[in-house]
């Protein structure tokens, strides 16, 4: 049995709900969809942006993968182009894939600067492209 990548969820809040479903699809045993996932599952306690940009550079810096999770508004969140920095830093893989029901969107700032694929809500796709990367 192949090691489970540790991948970071990337998204904005309101997307909270496609997310968990995303995750439970990840525990179904009967499911394809394989990865170790070190994303914020509850919100950071603070107001102080540099404690919060600690706490997630912390996770992000445990991952080899970073997925963000895309939908209309996502590319308007200034912490999703902050977490997708920071990974491209880490020189994380960074993949974009449309959240369920989402047919098209603006990307994150550094998804069109780096010219990255966007893949349309698959799981399936996903966890080859996990398993590949």
């Amino acid at each position: 049995m192949a090691i489970k990548k540790r991948v970071l969820l990337s998204f904005i809040e309101e997307d909270k709900e496609k997310v968990q479903g995303l995750r439970l699809l990840a525990a179904n045993p009967n499911y394809d969809l394989e990865f170790y996932d070190e994303s914020v599952r509850v919100a950071i306690d603070s107001d102080d942006a540099e404690y919060v940009k600690r706490r997630i550079r912390e996770k992000i810096n445990r991952t080899s993968i970073t997925v963000c999770l895309i939908s209309k508004n996502t590319h308007t969140s200034r912490w999703v182009d902050w977490e997708l920095e920071e990974s491209d830093k880490k020189r994380n893989v960074i993949i974009a894939m449309a959240l369920k029901g989402t047919a098209e969107a603006v990307l994150p700032k550094l998804m069109r600067e780096k010219k990255l694929t966007f893949h349309g809500w698959d799981p399936e796709q996903l966890n080859k492209l996990i398993a590949e990367a």
